[in-house]
């Protein structure tokens, strides 16, 4: 079996390791939502400690999908100079980068964006502040074409995959969700219609960043309350993400967000993605407070995930990698033989 030093390849991704940094909200952004300086030094300082892979934080693709003050943006050409920037820093310091594309839907407020938040249907997730207006057919068809362009416009500034979120309660997890998507048309109702918006983005990603492209769905596999989406039948939707080309399954849960499910033990989620790594054949990340470079190994080695997930750990310690390869002596660290 592999370890987490081991090398991976995904497409045409390659990984020197199986550590990847997750996306954080770091509230660096310009008001427009642009790249700063912070971010590139942020970001390079956890490239140069080693992560395999970064994935940039939640990247909203419209206007009315922007969560809060500080979130980077990408839904206009005018963003992508800097980003580029950001992407050519990182591969100087040998680590592979993603970004993270997503539409806060309900969990966004009309102080943020101006506007009623929008959503499946008029149910708020937990902790929402206010009903969302249930999106109409003409602004779903025109919120996926945002998605993929604005995957475009990752591949123009050099990200070397996209990863679509799905999870902790945004827009793509609330139409998954039988709480917050009660509607009565083709994207609603059976699990089949929840799950058209998700494949619908999925297909359009992909055609926009071509074959060759690696494309991450981060999912949120039990949504963790009452009426919502369960584990059962997260394992069920699993394989559909893969059959729609999805390369890689970052899993996490909670329709309140992973906050709301207030979990803290080491590892919380990763039973939760060693029941979707049953039931697919692209690789899985977990993640979860996973803290001990023994730990994190073990979950690679007996095949549990395939690639960790390394958050706040990452942001207290950027060169937590290069201690993890000493602790683990590990004489080729970095995949460089």
């Amino acid at each position: 079996m592999p370890n987490l030093f081991d090398p991976i390849e995904i497409k045409s991704l390659r990984l020197k390791n199986r550590i990847v940094m997750p996306p954080m909200f770091t509230k660096m952004s310009t008001p427009d939502g642009a790249i700063t300086d912070r971010h590139i030094v942020h970001y390079t300082a956890r490239a140069r400690g080693g992560a395999g892979l970064i994935i940039v934080e939640h990247t909203y693709v419209l206007p009315n999908g922007k969560l809060s003050p500080g979130q980077l943006g990408l839904y206009d050409e005018n963003l992508v100079p800097r980003l580029t920037q950001l992407t050519r820093a990182v591969h100087k310091e040998g680590a592979k980068i993603a970004i993270q594309l997503t539409h806060a839907g309900s969990r966004t407020t009309r102080e943020i964006i101006g506007e009623q938040p929008v959503g499946p249907w008029n149910i708020p997730a937990p902790k929402d502040k206010e009903a969302p207006r249930p999106l109409t057919i003409p602004e779903i068809e025109r919120l996926v074409k945002a998605f993929g362009e604005a995957a475009r416009r990752g591949m123009e500034a050099g990200f070397d995959a996209v990863e679509i979120h799905g999870a902790h309660g945004f827009l793509l997890c609330q139409f998954l969700s039988p709480y917050t998507n009660q509607r009565d048309d083709d994207y609603g109702g059976s699990p089949k219609g929840r799950l058209r918006l998700p494949l619908e983005i999925i297909g359009e990603v992909k055609r926009r960043c071509g074959k060759n492209i690696p494309i991450f769905y981060r999912f949120g596999a039990d949504d963790m309350i009452d009426g919502g989406l369960t584990r059962e039948e997260g394992r069920l939707i699993a394989p559909r993400l893969e059959q729609a080309g999805v390369d890689v399954i970052d899993v996490s849960g909670g329709l309140g967000g992973s906050q709301h499910a207030r979990l803290s033990e080491q590892g919380y989620f990763v039973p939760l993605a060693q029941g979707i790594k049953e039931v697919v054949t692209v690789p899985v990340i977990g993640v979860g407070n996973i803290t001990q470079p023994e730990y994190a190994d073990a979950l690679v080695r007996e095949g549990r995930v395939d690639l960790v997930a390394i958050g706040r750990l990452l942001l207290s310690n950027p060169d937590f990698p290069k201690f993890a390869a000493e602790k683990l002596g590990v004489a080729t660290f970095g995949g460089h033989q």
